[in-house]
């Protein structure tokens, strides 16, 4: 990939950004459970999440750089990596695990990606690592175990697995993304990704199960909430929109404007907003002492964050990257 024009940095744009797409992500993973619980199933969410993206982005693109429709034959393979194995992945294993798991604990294994990307650096590319890397590991398995109560394993094994899982391919998008964004505009790797993700699910997700007066059916917010109810359109509307292409396209402009590391960092604030809608929307607590575990896992990502030692100007090895995922689900 060509690199793209060049263009101006702002740390406050940047910063606004990726905060604003945490945001988003944080309050979707309530919306998200919300619609499952009202019937819609993970592999059907994923698909309508992927579809939106790429009509959405399909549309701005089509007014804006038409050029970007071109894909030199040596990308298809790069980006169909990117759409199937980190963004349908990272989206439906989430799904799976907010389905079973409080939505904060969920990203909190999710998230376990950055400590993954750290390790991949170290362990297959030979990048030197700080010392405190081994640190943030200990206190981010530490604090999963406090978290998951695991000498009591009140927390669903499926969910905490596809937590795990999600992590995988989370760590996998983190790794192809940012290499994407640096050779195109972020708005034609959001396409790409999101077309090739759409096409994976077209038939897996079994999205024709799902009736068309299912949309128009009226259904309840739920938690705090309850007495309000909507036709199943608006918040599947709301989902692709808010909780997909918004924060989608927010956190890779991010990267265009503050390090991966930066960027990274102010990501890992998701998982608080997360908790926090879900306390105040769904009523989902956790113990003072799963708090204490959830505070530790941070503390390990952002420490992790740091980890990598890469020369001031030196590139990623080839296809590769490090920082912040381009997209949480």
């Amino acid at each position: 990939m060509s690199p793209p024009p060049a263009h101006r940095r702002s740390t406050s744009v940047g910063a606004a950004a990726v905060l604003t797409g945490a945001f988003l992500f944080g309050f979707n993973g309530s919306m998200s459970k919300v619609v499952m619980q009202a019937g819609i199933t993970p592999e059907q969410l994923t698909f309508f999440r992927v579809l939106g993206t790429a009509v959405i982005a399909g549309g701005v693109l089509l007014a804006t750089d038409r050029s970007q429709f071109r894909l030199p034959r040596r990308d298809l393979a790069w980006f169909a990596a990117l759409g199937i194995g980190g963004l349908a992945m990272v989206q439906w294993l989430y799904s799976v695990a907010i389905s079973l798991l409080p939505v904060g604990v969920a990203l909190l294994f999710e998230y376990t990606a950055v400590v993954l990307i750290a390790l991949v650096a170290w362990g297959l590319f030979k990048e030197r690592v700080h010392p405190r890397l081994w640190g943030a590991i200990v206190a981010v398995l530490v604090g999963l175990a406090v978290v998951a109560q695991v000498w009591d394993s009140p927390l669903s094994g499926v969910g905490v697995l596809a937590g795990l899982g999600a992590a995988v391919a989370y760590a996998f998008y983190f790794l192809v993304g940012e290499r994407s964004v640096a050779g195109r505009p972020p708005m034609a790797v959001a396409f790409w990704a999101a077309t090739f993700a759409t096409v994976f699910w077209l038939l897996l997700s079994r999205w024709w199960e799902t009736p068309p007066s299912a949309l128009v059916r009226p259904v309840s917010f739920g938690g705090s909430l309850d007495a309000f109810a909507a036709p199943m359109w608006i918040p599947l509307a709301l989902i692709v929109v808010l909780g997909g292409f918004a924060p989608f396209t927010l956190i890779f402009i991010s990267l265009r404007h503050i390090s991966a590391t930066a960027s990274g960092i102010l990501a890992s604030s998701e998982v608080l907003f997360a908790f926090a809608v879900a306390w105040l929307w769904l009523g989902e607590t956790l113990s003072a002492g799963q708090l204490f575990g959830a505070g530790i896992v941070l503390v390990g990502i952002v420490v992790a964050q740091t980890a990598r030692e890469r020369k001031e100007g030196t590139p990623a090895p080839d296809g590769f990257g490090a920082g912040v995922p381009p997209e949480a689900p």
